[in-house]
Formats: C-alpha cells, sequence, structure tokens
C-alpha cells in the first residue's frame, strides 16, 4: 500500500470530498522518521479540543502521545516511534467542552481487535504478494455483460464450521469455500458484509471499522489469500457493502469528536429508528471522501471484482420506512435525497474511472429509474441492479398450491414488461430464507418428491430468464430449516439422505449447462436475446420461451411446466425448421425426478403453431423444466451444427437423410417416430410419476 504525505493538496481534496484514496493519509501508516520506523497516526476529528493516541504500546496512557492540529484546523497527527505491527490502540478525543476522553477506534484502520473487544490494530498493509495476475489481465479483456455469472452468496461465519463448532478461517475457507464453488461451476462469490462489526446478529450490515476486514476469521492478509486463491480458480468475489448506514456502539463512528460528524446535524435525517442505526451525512464532502475512499480501497487493496450495495432505497428515499412526521420533504417537495443521489453519481463515477471492469450491483427495490445506466446518461451510475420485484411474484407463486397457479400465472410472466429496463441479478439471496419465510425448498407445496421437483423446476426457469444469478448458500441442496447464523449449514443432509444429495447434484449440473451455454447469458439485457414461444398458456401452467446468444442460429428452447401433471402429445411453435434434442431435464431420475424424457431426435413439422411455420410435439415432464437445442437442418446440404454432430446417433443421421428430410419436414396428421414412442411409453410414465410421488410422501 502506498502511504501518501499529509499534504495541503491532500487535505484540499479531502474536504472537497474528492480525495478518494483518503485511506493513504488518515489512519495508522508504518513511515520513518529521523531514521527511526514507527507508526505516523492522523485522524479526522473537527471538534475536538485535543486528541491523543493511547494503547498496549504506551500502558493505556492518555497523556502520553498528544496529537497535533494540522494547518486545516480538523485533522490531527503524531509520529510514534517503535510500534510493533499487531499494537492496539485507541484515539482519546477531548470533546470541546472538556470532560472525560471519548474512546474511539480508527475510523481508518486496517485491522481491529476479536469482538467482544472493540481497539484497533496497527498493521502493515505493504507485505502480501500477489499471485493473481493473470486474472486481472483477463478481466480487462473482458465484459461481465456478455459473460456468464452465477454468484454464489455466503455468510462467512455459517457456510461451514470446523468439528468444534468455530469459525472456518479466510485461509480455511479458501481452500474448501473455493474448492467447492469451482466444483459447483459458480463463477461468484459473494460475501455478506466483512467490515468489523461488533454483533454477530447484525450479520456484518451495521459495522464500526469500515477499512478493516473481520478479525473474526484471522487477518487483513488472510482475506488477501482467499481472494487470491478465488482468482487463481477462475472465480470472482464480490463482498456486501453498507454505506447507507453504521451503529450506534460508542467505539464507532457515531458522534465520533463528540458533536455528529458522519452523521447529519439533522436528527430526521441522522437517526434510522427503523434498524437502530444511524444514517450517513452525504451532503458532508469529508464523509464522501471517507466513503468513496472505502469502496476504493477494497478495490485497490483486496483485489475484489464487485460491491453489491445494501439498502439503495434506504439511501435514496426521505422517506424510507419512515412515518409522517418523522420526515421533511427536499427543497422541491418530493421524496427523494438529493445528496444521496449526488453521492451514489459521485461514488459510481469515480470506481469506473479507476476500475472499468468493477462490478456495482445495487440492491435497490423500487422502481427507481435508471439505477443501472450510466452517470453521463442521466442514471445512478451502478452497472447491475437485483430483481426484488422478479423474485417476489415468483416466490410468491411456487409456495402456491399448483391447482391454483393457473390463476396466478402473471406472476411468471410480469417480469417480462420490464426485463430489460436495467440490467438485472436475479437473486434468491438470505433476506429470503429468514425471519419465518422458510427455506426455499420449504417454501414449495406438495409431498417430499414435489418439493425437490418444484425447487429443481424452479432453478431450470430461473436459469433461463434473462439477467445474471444469485444464489444463498444451503439452497443448491434443498435444506429444510432457515438460516441460522450462528451455525453451520446442513451438510449432513447431503452425506445422508438420497434426495439432498440429488438436489446438490442437480445444481451442479444445471450449473454447469448455464455456463457452457451462451444463449443463456450473452445477450441478458435487451429483446435480442430473449422471445416469446408461449406466454398465455395459464390452464397448464406452462411457458415457453427461447433464448438466444449474439450469433441468432445458437438458441435454446425453454419449456416449464409448473404443475405435477405429465403433458402428453403436447406441441410448441419453433422458430426454424431441423432436429431437435432434449439437451437438459430437470426430471431425470438421476436428479430425483420421474425420469419422463423426451430420447432422440425430435423433428420439426410443417404444423403451423404459436404464429411460426414449424412446430414439435413434446411429452412435458411433471413438474420441470427441459431445454432443447436444434442440432442441424432438415434440409439436405445445409452444415450441420458443430454440437450437434457431436451428439449425432444413427438415428438422427437416418432421419436427416430420409424422406422426411428431403421433403423439409413431416406431414402433417402422420405420426412421427418419436410420437409412436411416447404413445407406447405413456401409461408406464403416468404410473412412474404418480407412483414415486405417493411412495415418498412425508419423507424427510
Amino acid at each position: 500500500m502506498k502511504t501518501s504525505d499529509i499534504s495541503e493538496f491532500d487535505r484540499y481534496l479531502f474536504h472537497q470530498g474528492t480525495n478518494y484514496r483518503a485511506y493513504e493519509m488518515l489512519g495508522a501508516h508504518f513511515v520513518e522518521k529521523n531514521g527511526r520506523r514507527g507508526v505516523r497516526f492522523a485522524v479526522w476529528a473537527p471538534h475536538a479540543r485535543s486528541v491523543r493516541v493511547t494503547g498496549d504500546f504506551n500502558d493505556w496512557n492518555e497523556e502520553s502521545h498528544p496529537m497535533t492540529r494540522l494547518e486545516d484546523g480538523e485533522i490531527w497527527a503524531c509520529f510514534v516511534p517503535d510500534v510493533p505491527e499487531g499494537a492496539v490502540y485507541k484515539y482519546a478525543i477531548e470533546p470541546q467542552w472538556g470532560g472525560p476522553y471519548i474512546m474511539k477506534a480508527d475510523p481508518y484502520g486496517f485491522f481491529a481487535e476479536k469482538k467482544p473487544a472493540t481497539a484497533s490494530r496497527v498493521y502493515d498493509m505493504s507485505h502480501y504478494d500477489w499471485q493473481d495476475q493473470s486474472w486481472m489481465d483477463r478481466k480487462r479483456q473482458e465484459s461481465s455483460y456478455e459473460r456468464p455469472m452465477l454468484i454464489y452468496e455466503v455468510h462467512a461465519g455459517s457456510w461451514r464450521r470446523n468439528a468444534d463448532g468455530e469459525y472456518l478461517s479466510y485461509r480455511e475457507l479458501a481452500d474448501q469455500l473455493v474448492d467447492y464453488a469451482r466444483d459447483m461451476h459458480y463463477t461468484h462469490i459473494e460475501f455478506m458484509p466483512l467490515c468489523e462489526h461488533p454483533f454477530d446478529g447484525s450479520w456484518g450490515y451495521q459495522a464500526t471499522g469500515y477499512y478493516a476486514v473481520t478479525s473474526r476469521y484471522g487477518a487483513p492478509d488472510d482475506f488477501r489469500y482467499l481472494v487470491d486463491r478465488a482468482h487463481q480458480s477462475g472465480i470472482g468475489v464480490i463482498m456486501d457493502w453498507v454505506p447507507g448506514h453504521f451503529c450506534k456502539d460508542e467505539q464507532g463512528l457515531r458522534r465520533f469528536d463528540g458533536q455528529n460528524l458522519y452523521e447529519s446535524d439533522n436528527e430526521q435525517r441522522a437517526e434510522n429508528w427503523e434498524w437502530g442505526t444511524t444514517n450517513f451525512d452525504y451532503g458532508r464532502t469529508e464523509v464522501q471522501s471517507f466513503l468513496i475512499s472505502n469502496a476504493m480501497f477494497w478495490f485497490d487493496e483486496f483485489h475484489i471484482d464487485g460491491l453489491r450495495i445494501d439498502a439503495v432505497a434506504n439511501m435514496l428515499y426521505l422517506n424510507y420506512g419512515r412515518k409522517d412526521g418523522e420526515w421533511t420533504p427536499n427543497k422541491y417537495g418530493e421524496t427523494g435525497n438529493l445528496e444521496a443521489m449526488e453521492f451514489l453519481r459521485k461514488l459510481n463515477a469515480a470506481i469506473f474511472q479507476y476500475h472499468p471492469q468493477a462490478l456495482m450491483i445495487a440492491e435497490e427495490s423500487t422502481s427507481w429509474p435508471l439505477i443501472s445506466r450510466p452517470v453521463y446518461m442521466g442514471g445512478m451510475g451502478f452497472n447491475y441492479k437485483w430483481n426484488m420485484g422478479w423474485m417476489n411474484d415468483m416466490l410468491k407463486y411456487m409456495s402456491l398450491d399448483p391447482i391454483y397457479r393457473k390463476w396466478n400465472h402473471d406472476k411468471v410472466t410480469f417480469s417480462f414488461m420490464y426485463a430489460f429496463s436495467e440490467n438485472f441479478v436475479l437473486p434468491l439471496s438470505h433476506d429470503e430464507v429468514v425471519h419465518g419465510k422458510c427455506s426455499l425448498i420449504s417454501k414449495m407445496p406438495g409431498d417430499y418428491w414435489q418439493k425437490f421437483a418444484g425447487l429443481r423446476a424452479f432453478f431450470g426457469y430461473w436459469m433461463a430468464h434473462p439477467g445474471k444469478k444469485l444464489l444463498f448458500m444451503g439452497g443448491e441442496f434443498g435444506q429444510f430449516i432457515e438460516w441460522k447464523y450462528d451455525d453451520s449449514l446442513d451438510w449432513h443432509l447431503v452425506q445422508q439422505y438420497e434426495m439432498h444429495a440429488k438436489m446438490q447434484a442437480y445444481s451442479r449440473a444445471i450449473n454447469a449447462f448455464y455456463c457452457d451455454n451462451k444463449a443463456l447469458w450473452q445477450v441478458d439485457f435487451d429483446w435480442n436475446g430473449f422471445q416469446w414461444i408461449d406466454c398465455n398458456d395459464s390452464e397448464n401452467s406452462i411457458v415457453t420461451f427461447l433464448r438466444r446468444a449474439e450469433d441468432r442460429e445458437d438458441f435454446l428452447v425453454a419449456v416449464c411446466n409448473f404443475t405435477p401433471e405429465v403433458r402428453y402429445d403436447y406441441r410448441i411453435g419453433v422458430p426454424e425448421p431441423g432436429i431437435y434434442q432434449e439437451v437438459f431435464n430437470s426430471d431425470e431420475e438421476r436428479f430425483g425426478g420421474s425420469g419422463v424424457k423426451n430420447p432422440g431426435d425430435i423433428p420439426s413439422q410443417d404444423v403451423p403453431w404459436h404464429s411460426r411455420e414449424q412446430s414439435v410435439v413434446l411429452t412435458v415432464p411433471p413438474m420441470a423444466v427441459l431445454y432443447l437445442r436444434r442440432m442441424r437442418q432438415l434440409s439436405a446440404g445445409l452444415p450441420e451444427r458443430s454440437r450437434g454432430a457431436a451428439n449425432e446417433t444413427p438415428g438422427a443421421r437416418k432421419a436427416a437423410a430420409g424422406p422426411a428430410a428431403a421433403s423439409g419436414g413431416v406431414k402433417p396428421g402422420k405420426k412421427t417416430a418419436g410420437e409412436s414412442r411416447t404413445k407406447r411409453r405413456k401409461h408406464t410414465v403416468g404410473r412412474t410419476a404418480a407412483g414415486k410421488s405417493r411412495s415418498l410422501a412425508g419423507k424427510k
């Protein structure tokens, strides 16, 4: 890490709100002065009468090391020789009115004592040797918009614990979590907040040390090792970041120098009564430097790939979570927080100036426009936004008994009314599996078999829906109980129960399929990558649609059945004539399904359907999603698709060379080989699905 002089220019930028690396100036830095190595301490405390640094190196003597007020009158600094790395310290701040010192942790401290202790620790941030240059180079050459993004959201303290019930360290996570994420084909790991925080039950969302990665799991270089290891394994790292509010613990930012400093002087603005926290004052330029520098710090010093910004609506709206009388409109008589709007634009512009490939993801739950549009286009400047509307609609829909879904079909289709208004991430996050909301699999109605089938179908639809993906840990193997922040996930379920192991295998398989197929992610944010086949079959609770890659010939057909009924002889329109094959089916027996398939070739027919000239006839499995791919053309002489040629069967070659191929399709009314096979299997398949449902009913 670079250490800057506390120059007049640096201080000027800090007070202007444009010192985007204020952490190089403030905090505790190892320096040499007059030939002696020691630590330079510097802190912003404009209202203080005096400030002293005290710690274990001076036996916590509050009079031992006074700090000097610099020329700007607001920043205090001092040099203390021979302070060792790891030394514990706080600032003893004398308020304007005198009286006892206020003991505060360093707002720019790089390390902290492990809870319940609350002091800062001196730490040398300059000695880690990064090994992720190839990842950093590759990232600069790629656009995240046109790449797969499958995010695994993790709470570091409860993903897995050791045999004694203790946290895994950052280095243990670097081995176990990274290997698991790679095996499961996740492209990114998103950590719930890792800034230092005093209370486990806040999950990290109420911080005291914004520059200190929490000491619960190790030291800063240990977290660097975790990020480094993820990058070497081809996995990006995203961190939840909370610039909206901070906790009120006495060692933290609240009334830092005896008066409101990081929070507004306006109590209505400062108090966050709903969460029992304090809001930042976005109009104070030094607070802007603090927060923007903090975001920059995680990119610069920890090589993270993105920030997911928590509770953006709480920042943007003056009346968010407030009753009448608890808020005052802005100068235009409206609800928007003008200072927060300007801060967010400034934040995003600064981050993308220095880190053009950054992921800046807004958790914004309202219809505020242009969240994920650049600042120069009038947007907020984020490049992604969580799609909370899609999540709420689909979880409500999936929790319904299938018999009622026909009357709620719009919950599946409505998201496409706005799907391309923002660059969306489709989140199935921690917020949906706590506080009595049930786990994902527990939301699914029906018996034991149907719950797993419903979750597989939901995941299949989710993967095919435009937008990047996020899943909270435990959802991939169907954990039944809600998430508990103070305990490990129930990994024994995968080891002891077949259906959970098969659910995990399904997640692994569909994740790999998603990553391997450009049609599912290359064109995520405009209509060129999506087209309805049929969105109106509410009676059967089936939707069918296309996903396309940039190459228009590279497409997948998604068929989603949200009922436990097998649909025989189900005809759908297809965009091109040719031989289709089922390339993924959530109802396969290896995934715990009933095994209803469409084996072999599925030739298109000259039967107009769904406003298309060609159609195919399918057996649609129960509570399942299947994907079809056109493997090659029916017409002779056209080139075979490369993937189709690799998977071609003797039966497929025969069909391509026969009369049907020469005529460009099958004559209407004539049974195909596929239809004949379907008829023969009909009664057996029905008994298989129903029998499995009954035999597994009630099991857990």
